[in-house]
């Protein structure tokens, strides 16, 4: 019996030793499945940051590229050989006329010029009539400058940079003349320079005929030697003229044009239609010679003096 008791015993003891074995290398095994999961974690953790990192870089680099790109396309073409050509009417003293050399001269000829060198491009002026600028433009010329207004009827056709100069008309009158009020502008002769702001006021006044003139002086020839009743101008060239004429012993008056009724107008530089890009350069270098003193001694140099 107590052998029995003993074999018994002895087995019971050798199940749970074998129990035990078990449950500790379950536990085992357990804990490297836990570390070996941990493990696979971290590592697709990593992964998933180093991917991305990698996808932030690349968009980087990809609006680097599209900033580039946009730079490179903002260059305008007119500005792409190096070489900017500019039409000017030669016949607009102070803004632009021949000077003694045979070369065109000017305030708009020398803005052009200091606009070109902030631009880094060469300047060419092309003298042509005042009535062709605007449908030179894009074909003929790069841009327009010569005391041209910014209207609606040009908008239609170009673009403009922002004003760089605001003007009035003026009347020229001869020695003795009536001519008042706008009142008294109605159904008379007026001389005018073709396609110029005058043009246009002279064109709308109540029963006028308008004789028109590819240069503003022969206008003003005509107003001297009776043929026109008055002359409509801008400021500037109506004074120059008015100085000129009276030197030459022939009395004519530049009279302001807000006696009859005109509105200030702004001139700027007439680019083709659509170029922006060209247009922000040319503003960009307008501000840059505001800035540094050129432009205000540029209109001490050709309007004040």
């Amino acid at each position: 019996m107590k052998k029995l008791l003993a074999v018994l015993l002895t087995a019971a003891m050798t199940m749970a030793m074998l129990t035990a074995c078990g449950s500790s290398t379950e536990a085992t095994d357990t804990t490297t499945e836990t570390t070996e999961a941990e493990a696979d974690t971290t590592t697709d953790g990593a992964a998933v940051e180093e991917t991305a990192e990698a996808a932030d870089a690349a968009e980087e680099t990809a609006d680097a590229a599209e900033e580039t790109a946009d730079t490179e396309a903002a260059v305008s073409e007119a500005l792409a050989d190096g070489m900017l050509t500019a039409g000017t009417n030669a016949e607009f003293p102070p803004f632009e006329y021949v000077g003694d050399d045979g070369e065109a001269d000017g305030f708009d000829i020398a803005l052009i010029k200091a606009i070109g060198e902030k631009l880094g491009v060469d300047v060419q002026v092309d003298n042509m009539e005042f009535a062709s600028l605007v449908s030179s433009i894009g074909n003929k010329i790069d841009v327009a400058i010569a005391g041209m207004t910014i209207t609606d009827e040009r908008k239609e056709a170009v673009d403009f940079s922002e004003p760089h100069y605001e003007a009035v008309q003026y009347v020229l009158l001869p020695e003795g003349s009536e001519i008042a009020t706008a009142e008294d502008l109605k159904n008379k002769t007026i001389g005018v320079q073709l396609g110029t702001t005058g043009d246009f006021i002279a064109s709308d006044i109540e029963g006028t005929t308008v004789n028109t003139y590819n240069k503003g002086v022969d206008a003003v020839n005509d107003l001297i030697n009776g043929r026109v009743d008055c002359v409509i101008i801008d400021k500037n060239p109506a004074l120059v003229f008015e100085s000129k004429f009276q030197d030459d012993g022939s009395k004519i008056t530049a009279v302001d044009g807000a006696q009859f009724e005109f509105e200030p107008e702004y001139y700027a530089i007439a680019v083709p239609k659509g170029d922006t890009a060209l247009v922000d350069a040319i503003n960009k270098a307008i501000e840059e010679l505001k800035a540094d003193g050129t432009f205000d001694e540029l209109v001490k140099t050709y309007i004040e003096e």
